[in-house]
């Protein structure tokens, strides 16, 4: 059965993001990557859900929601998602995210240590080393992404994600939410992903799993010791053969990891 979104009214509907909600047990807050939730609840999530209460907000100005406005840095995004954990009554859970989600995960986390069970941080940015540049998103050819996000290119999921548009109509839209979600995520990463994080991490209280894949072209896998030093209860934890997509591109693994991790 497929997993219908949920608005969620947030400031007395300021905000008003679609939610997807799915499982039992722990709250396993999930913070999705750059490329938004309009394939909606996708394996990796229905992997979790298996195991934990998988909820999975839209971020503000993602997938064409409004709000974004109303956030002009990190902090005031960290500010939103404590009012929307308030606004489902959580107190305590599991949090995770993906690249921009794991940053946005790792800043809540740092502000909210007392929120936060175990966190995991799947290919994070968030972080800058000169000598090993994250690669600039808002640079490539759509035909580049692929090479840049996956690390194989013969790996079947990806027709499953980059299916070709049925018609003209099908893809003007599939560009107008791609450029709507880069450009709610270089409102925060551009044009470095480095908004002082560094300075927050020691923050951080809760276990940390950090996950990388050992082919991300995006974010280099030299980013996940750097993460895994910087966090107190943090351990590091790399996949074969996957990239900076490696929730999506090796499920089983990516989830085995997390759920040997959360218990």
């Amino acid at each position: 059965m497929s997993v219908e979104p949920k608005t969620v009214s947030v400031r007395s509907g300021m905000f008003q993001p679609p939610t997807y909600r799915k499982g039992a047990g722990v709250p396993l807050l999930y913070l999705h990557a750059a490329g938004g939730l309009r394939n909606g609840f996708t394996p990796e999530l229905e992997a979790l859900a298996q195991h934990y209460d998988v909820i999975a907000p839209t971020h503000p100005g993602w997938d064409d929601t409004p709000g974004l406005e109303s956030i002009d840095d990190i902090h005031d995004m960290v500010s939103y998602y404590q009012d929307f954990v308030d606004e489902l009554g959580l107190t305590s859970f599991h949090l995770a995210g993906h690249s921009i989600g794991g940053m946005f995960a790792a800043e809540l986390a740092a502000a909210r240590p007392d929120l936060v069970k175990k966190l995991v941080l799947t290919c994070p940015v968030g972080l800058w080393m000169d000598e090993t540049p994250v690669t600039d998103l808002f640079t490539l050819m759509p035909n580049e992404l692929p090479g840049v996000i996956f690390g194989d290119l013969s790996n079947p999921v990806i027709p499953t994600l980059f299916k070709a548009p049925a018609n003209e109509e099908e893809m003007a839209e599939n560009y107008y939410f791609q450029l709507a979600n880069f450009s709610a995520t270089g409102k925060f990463i551009w044009p470095i992903p480095d908004k002082g994080l560094k300075k927050r991490l020691h923050r951080i209280k809760a276990q940390t799993l950090v996950l990388w894949g050992d082919q991300d072209k995006l974010t280099p896998p030299a980013y996940g010791p750097l993460f895994a030093s910087k966090i107190a209860k943090a351990q590091l934890a790399t996949v074969p053969g996957a990239g900076h997509m490696l929730p999506l591109e090796n499920t089983p693994a990516w989830s085995r990891e997390i759920v040997d991790f959360l218990g």
